[in-house]
């Protein structure tokens, strides 16, 4: 069976129009969820895309902003309610050290003490370090640091079933000091802060991220098979997925995918 990647959301920290970008690779039943956005938006979203949080059993957390991981205390609050009542075998948790320590703060000011309780049992972290592997959701992943230069971030390679990879770039541009994780990847998924012709409106560089043109000619250079752009602006909401796919055609030559939220890519 062919594995399936759920656009749960795939705008920036400030748009309106979409959710904050966030996804699922789905391999038969269960789940491995990517960041969980900034609020409880992350249960609408999983309600939309028919996802059973009883079969998301993984997580993985590419760094601390408020787009990212606040979302993650909703799928904590949930999971953990539903292993206190039988109905979840577990929820794993991956990220680094710094993650999981904004994690577990955010659950002793947030959560109850009877969901706190499952902590370490029925929700569990995984502290990775650069170039640890794990397995989740049977995907076979590497957890590589992207050397953000705001805050400590990580990305990942996956291997999927079928033997393809997906490497996630998380959202800021590439560092050539990620080759070995990023290159000959079969799906490259990057984030494209907005249009290159848009780049003195919305000031990417400052914000260290990427135009669609900018994240096209790494996926050349990588010699990506497809290239996934998401963590976008929400200007244009009609047009995008037409002006993202023009400017990235520019620059790279294989398929490139400018999902909706809640857009299924077949991989």
């Amino acid at each position: 069976m062919p594995t399936n990647l759920i656009l749960l959301g795939t705008g920036n920290a400030l748009v309106t129009r979409y959710y904050n970008t966030c996804f699922a690779l789905q391999n038969n039943n269960e789940y491995f969820l990517t960041d969980a956005g900034g609020g409880n938006g992350i249960l609408a979203q999983l309600e939309k895309a028919h996802i059973a949080m009883e079969n998301i059993r993984a997580l993985f957390l590419t760094h601390g902003h408020t787009d990212h991981i606040l979302g993650v205390i909703w799928v904590i609050r949930l999971a953990a309610s539903l292993f206190v009542r039988g109905k979840h075998p577990g929820l794993t948790i991956y990220c680094h050290d710094e993650c999981a320590e904004k994690l577990r703060a955010f659950c002793r000011m947030t959560l109850t003490a009877k969901l706190q309780a499952v902590l370490d049992n029925g929700v569990r972290f995984a502290v990775l370090k650069n170039g640890d592997s794990f397995q989740a959701a049977g995907f076979n992943c590497t957890a590589f640091d992207i050397y953000s230069t705001k805050t400590k971030q990580f990305g990942y390679r996956a291997t999927l079933p079928d033997g393809q990879t997906l490497v996630c770039l998380g959202d800021e541009p590439y560092n050539p000091l990620c080759q070995p994780y990023a290159q000959n990847a079969d799906w490259l998924m990057s984030e494209a802060f907005c249009l290159y012709g848009e780049r003195e409106q919305f000031k990417p560089y400052e914000k260290h991220h990427s135009t669609a043109l900018d994240a096209a000619r790494t996926a050349q250079q990588l010699n990506a098979k497809h290239l996934i752009l998401y963590h976008t602006q929400d200007n244009h909401p009609a047009q995008r997925k037409a002006l993202y796919t023009a400017e990235a055609r520019q620059a790279f030559s294989g398929p490139v995918y400018v999902p909706e939220d809640l857009e299924t890519i077949t991989l």
